[in-house]
């Protein structure tokens, strides 16, 4: 499906990356430290915010969908985008080992639309009845002078006991175990769409499935991880991964580790759509989506096959001394 990495963007079209497309990563998470360092943090882990409740720890994560907004606003179907709000929540606290029980949400519009809302709505209740969560409010703005169209964010709170928490670092010698994503999830959108609408419209057929339209493939909503909870606990699992801004440099976040992916899952067919039509390097790609796998865990060799047993997830790799990400022949720091 991809380039090898020593090849160069195929000829007759200017390479998309993120960044052209107006998202820098880098610069993004230079200006999120800058945030923290101006008020300090108590942040335990990569993904969620941990307080201390005495026998407990209480966990915040928040999030919203990003510019998957606007390829449901292109096609007039938001059916499925609150299920992505509640899925890149609680899947962060998912990655901290931690269990979510609440949401709020928060929608900013600029002209209160019936129609909208109550399939926004419908989104929400889907990915509640998933995650098992429950919905304790939320507020919907309206402001037409700031907004432009409308924004969907949410605030997810999990508990956890405190031996529950990952530790979050993996260990030289850890096997690691992918678990296979829905398709592009909500994160690089913005390549994405920048990429499909050069020579197609989001009304169009979808090449590879002719039954569904390229707006419809994009909206595929993200997968909710909160299965694995129960086996991430009862088989030693150290650290993991969401797969989500930043692409495969999320392993990253387990610690200073090298991470071989020898057997990656296939990347759906989306991902090959979105790197011809953006001329997209290997490279890009990998640092911008999740190219098929959605949440990655760092266990012991010996607790490994148990997990994959009770999960449908698969022995992708291993860790080794040094720091990067070594996948499909890209050696990514």
């Amino acid at each position: 499906m991809t380039e090898t990495a020593d090849d160069d963007p195929e000829e007759g079209g200017e390479g998309l990356t993120y960044a052209e497309t107006g998202v820098d990563i880098e610069a993004s998470e230079d200006a999120t430290a800058a945030l923290l360092e101006a008020f300090g943090s108590d942040l335990r882990t990569e993904y969620a915010g941990l307080v201390d409740i005495g026998d407990r720890y209480l966990a915040l994560a928040t999030d919203g969908v990003g510019t998957k907004l606007l390829v449901a606003e292109a096609i007039e179907d938001y059916s499925t985008i609150g299920i992505d709000c509640i899925a890149m929540n609680v899947n962060d606290l998912v990655a901290a080992g931690v269990r979510p029980v609440a949401f709020v949400d928060y929608l900013a519009i600029d002209d209160p639309d019936e129609e909208l809302t109550n399939q926004i709505g419908e989104g929400l209740a889907v990915g509640l009845e998933t995650a098992d969560l429950t919905m304790l409010g939320g507020e919907t703005a309206v402001m037409p002078e700031v907004v432009k169209g409308f924004d969907l964010a949410g605030t997810c709170v999990g508990l956890a006991e405190k031996d529950a928490v990952l530790e979050g670092e993996a260990a030289v010698g850890d096997v690691l175990v992918g678990v296979p994503s829905s398709g592009i999830h909500s994160n690089g959108l913005t390549l994405a769409r920048e990429a499909v609408t050069r020579n197609y419209e989001y009304t169009d057929p979808f090449p590879h499935d002719e039954s569904r339209t390229i707006g419809e493939e994009l909206l595929r909503p993200t997968r909710i991880y909160t299965d694995l909870l129960g086996p991430m606990g009862d088989h030693g699992v150290r650290a993991a991964a969401h797969v989500t801004g930043g692409g495969w440099t999320n392993l990253l976040r387990m610690g200073q580790r090298r991470y071989v992916i020898d057997d990656p899952h296939p990347a759906q067919p989306i991902f090959e759509f979105v790197q011809t039509e953006g001329n997209v390097t290997d490279e890009e790609m990998h640092r911008t989506f999740n190219m098929g796998t959605g949440f990655v865990v760092a266990l012991p060799e010996d607790r490994a096959g148990a997990f994959v047993e009770e999960t449908d997830g698969e022995i992708i790799g291993r860790v080794e001394a040094g720091e990067s990400v070594e996948i499909r022949g890209l050696s990514l720091e």
